[in-house]
């Protein structure tokens, strides 16, 4: 027995090198396979891309290339550490909590003009 196993410690995949990194985002085009952005249409953009394990590390997530993908950080930090059936199951919650945040966002912005243009009349 391992002294990790026996400490109760989980083993984690390593993680990734920059250059098995950057050989997911190539493969993936510098896309996010959860939301589609763009990572290569600016500077700025390909600072946002990250590489996500489908099957989160924390839980035994295996790094092989079958289980990584580009996606951009805020559609990485969504996904989290949650476990799905498979990525279509993942990429489908992402995108329904991406929407709702959207929504919320959009009420919060209305609320917070709407004092300012009443004050101006």
């Amino acid at each position: 027995m391992s002294i990790g196993k026996l400490l109760g410690l989980t083993v984690l995949a390593k993680p990734l090198t920059s250059e098995e990194g950057r050989r997911i985002l190539e493969r993936d085009h510098y896309r996010c396979q959860y939301c589609g952005f763009d990572g290569m249409s600016s500077f700025e953009n390909s600072l946002c891309m990250t590489v996500d394990f489908v099957h989160p590390r924390a839980k035994r997530g295996r790094k092989d290339p079958s289980n990584l993908v580009a996606a951009c950080r805020p559609c990485n930090v969504i996904k989290g550490y949650r476990l799905f059936r498979d990525f279509q199951h993942a990429k489908a919650f992402v995108q329904q909590r991406r929407q709702a945040l959207r929504q919320a966002w959009e009420v919060d912005a209305v609320k917070a003009q709407a004092p300012a243009e009443t004050v101006g009349v």
